[in-house]
């Protein structure tokens, strides 16, 4: 409690307020508070109501009051007066307004872009879709390699254990899914150590950012994929070995590939390839997984055939054998009998079904 100053009071029955002195005084020692002879009651004045001062016949004879010590009350600002005015509103309204300020800022440079883009060479983005861009090469193979060998590099697995993990993690649905969306887990052999290219975790992201990319097959609006952990999926994307691959997948051509198994509903994913890459990628190796994880799942969702180049110089098709070259030629000379023509055409390699958007 702060001390104004002046005698303190006390309260009678009659709530009236009694000054108080000093505790060293007695009670009948106090001349303004006279008592009545014994039993003759209180004094005439007391019967009076609350005035400015308790005995009106003798005065008041308290010392005069000490003056109130000055106090530093600061005058209150015109923002303090708006906030005590407003309450909550007060900031509401600023945070509000500096968020449409940012909504219309952001909308205009995005229509600003968009009006920049253009050409032959432009991507259409679908909304909420991750795009990877194409890892830079990290090398040339050597020029007289042939187009299907596999090249020199990295240490693979030989022979794991015919048994797969399943990588933990699940997607949101990518692409509209307007006919299907395929659910798919994505899973390791056992035995084979991933720890040199990053872990089981960077296989998985290569292959969901792959299918979720605006260039991958969700580009078609027919198609939408959705990775699962703890349901049986549509097909399993498996990095495999390279023996246990050429019992699911076969060795007639004696080079190392992928393939998808509809019998087992497995996409194998050739664990040297995906080391080692390919020549027609010139050492894109990064190019080359998304291309392998793209052409093997265009075998999962239903495009069985294999597709030769049509536009000498072009993109090669993402169904075209591009692990064995991107001529037309190396590619019938490996399969004589197949649907390519040995006419002399070359593409440029290609990990995308829609390079350029849809």
């Amino acid at each position: 409690m702060i001390d104004r100053g002046g005698a303190r009071t006390t309260r009678t029955a009659h709530g009236s307020a009694l000054p108080q002195q000093d505790s060293q005084q007695s009670q009948d020692s106090r001349p303004h508070l006279r008592r009545s002879p014994e039993g003759a009651g209180p004094h005439p004045g007391s019967r009076q109501p609350l005035r400015a001062q308790w005995d009106p016949v003798e005065g008041d004879r308290r010392p005069p009051r000490r003056p109130r010590p000055a106090r530093d009350v600061r005058k209150q600002s015109r923002l303090g007066r708006f906030v005590a005015r407003y309450g909550w509103r007060a900031y509401a309204v600023p945070v509000l307004t500096a968020v449409t300020v940012f909504v219309v800022w952001d909308a205009v440079q995005g229509d600003a872009m968009g009006a920049g883009a253009g050409g032959d060479d432009s991507t259409e983005v679908v909304a909420d879709a991750t795009v990877v861009d194409s890892p830079l090469a990290d090398g040339s193979f050597p020029a007289g390699l042939e187009s299907g060998a596999l090249p020199e590099g990295g240490a693979f697995t030989e022979r794991g254990a015919g048994t797969w993990r399943m990588v933990p993690g699940v997607t949101e649905q990518a692409g509209f899914g307007e006919r299907q969306v395929f659910t798919y887990t994505v899973e390791i052999e056992d035995g084979v150590d991933t720890t040199a290219y990053g872990g089981d975790d960077a296989f998985a992201k290569m292959v969901d950012e792959t299918l979720a990319d605006p260039r991958s097959w969700t580009a078609d609006r027919a198609f939408a994929f959705r990775r699962v952990d703890s349901e049986t999926p549509d097909f399993r994307i498996s990095l495999t070995s390279q023996i246990t691959l050429r019992q699911f997948c076969g060795f007639d051509i004696e080079l190392e590939g992928s393939c998808f198994n509809p019998g087992v509903e497995r996409v194998f994913v050739n664990e040297p390839r995906w080391i080692r890459g390919a020549v027609a990628f010139d050492g894109d190796i990064g190019s080359y997984r998304q291309y392998l994880i793209n052409h093997e799942v265009g075998h999962a969702v239903g495009y069985a055939a294999h597709e030769g180049c049509t536009t000498d110089g072009g993109l090669a098709p993402i169904m075209m054998q591009q692990t064995y070259g991107t001529s037309n030629d190396d590619i019938s000379r490996l399969d004589p009998e197949g649907i390519v023509p040995a006419d002399g055409k070359v593409c440029r390699f290609n990990p995308w079904p829609f390079p350029r958007g849809a």
